[in-house]
């Protein structure tokens, strides 16, 4: 069953990580929505960076077919912790104290 990467629930991007056979230099990195780019002593390029839904993720693709590389893999992967919601009261710290508190 396919879980939808946006919704409610999930407000973040996913990461992904899409690897192709052979080189595409860096300059390549805007045409993909400002993915890293990164090339590997193995011949591949590995693209990596948040994809915002599903649709993007294609568009992205349609675009990678267009370079003609081949495409070895494409793979979603875990990111660090979750980013802190701006309108939760996160907790003070020492270091967070202004002068005259």
């Amino acid at each position: 069953m396919n879980t939808p990467t946006t919704g409610p629930r999930n407000r973040r991007p996913s990461w992904y990580e899409i690897r192709l056979q052979g080189r595409l230099d860096p300059r390549w990195a805007t045409r993909f929505d400002g993915m890293t780019l990164t090339t590997d002593s193995d011949g591949t390029t590995l693209l990596q960076g948040p994809v915002v839904d599903q649709a993007a993720l294609h568009g992205l693709l349609h675009r990678l077919r267009d370079v003609g590389l081949p495409l070895v893999s494409v793979a979603r992967v875990e990111t660090g912790p979750p980013e802190v919601d701006p309108t939760t009261p996160q907790p003070r710290t020492p270091d967070d104290a202004e002068p005259g508190d």
